[in-house]
């Protein structure tokens, strides 16, 4: 039988015996965050972070025991870093609507978020306070545990897939040198020719009736449209 380590939440930070640690499991965050967030998430190893921390490599692991628990670290900063859960203002709607954005929030200041953090789920006490928060809401919608957890999944899967595709969408911008703007103007006259020809009344509509699409807001616009119907079908029906 294979002999598995212990979560690191579940060790102290600090041995019972032997000098303090030079580092803190924060300093190693911070600057694991700080690398990913420069150079992108391929870019964070254990070398690269005990340079940032001044330490040889081989000294990372007396605080980590492997990559995995570097992530770990990173993930329970991050969710950390607006500090604390709110106390429950007794709205269900509006304490799920503070996660949803803290969430996206979180996410477009760490596009690496979208993937790691959806990665496995992470039980640091950061994370764990903003699971709990969020599973109380919920315990206002008449749903069963199961259900709870389920809609859970619903919600955290819009808001993370909402945050990737408008990190997509601005990491295209930035390869090709443009702005919104830009692309706009750029696309419009091959846009209108393939409407002149009639064959797509609904994309017309959205081109020349719709609002969202030309506001200067319309990633946020969107968002809370989305998040609107999402929790409109989160309730039981």
């Amino acid at each position: 039988m294979v002999d598995r380590p212990e979560p690191i939440w579940a060790r102290p930070e600090r041995a019972a015996k032997g000098p303090a640690p030079s580092r803190s499991r924060r300093q190693i965050a911070e600057a694991a965050v700080a690398l990913a967030d420069a150079e992108g998430m391929e870019a964070v190893s254990m070398r690269k972070v005990a340079a940032e921390l001044q330490v040889a490599a081989t000294a990372l692991y007396n605080y980590i025991g492997s990559k995995d628990e570097l992530y770990d670290l990173m993930v329970d900063w991050v969710e950390g870093e607006d500090g604390p859960p709110p106390e429950p203002s007794g709205q269900w709607r509006t304490d799920l609507s503070t996660l949803a954005h803290r969430v996206r929030g979180s996410i477009l200041r760490h596009p690496w978020m979208a993937s790691v953090a959806a990665g496995r789920p992470s039980f640091g006490p950061n994370s764990l306070a903003w699971m709990e928060y969020g599973l109380a809401a919920m315990g206002d919608l008449g749903l069963d545990i199961d259900e709870i957890l389920i809609a859970n999944e619903i919600l955290q899967a819009f808001v993370r897939g909402f945050a990737a595709r408008e990190i997509a969408e601005r990491q295209a911008l930035q390869r090709a040198g443009l702005d919104a703007g830009d692309w706009q103007r750029a696309l419009g006259p091959y846009i209108e020719s393939v409407l002149e020809r009639g064959d797509h009344p609904w994309l017309a509509r959205v081109v020349r009736d719709a609002d969202v699409p030309h506001a200067e807001n319309r990633q946020d616009l969107t968002f809370a449209r989305g998040l609107d119907r999402v929790l409109d079908g989160l309730l039981p029906s």
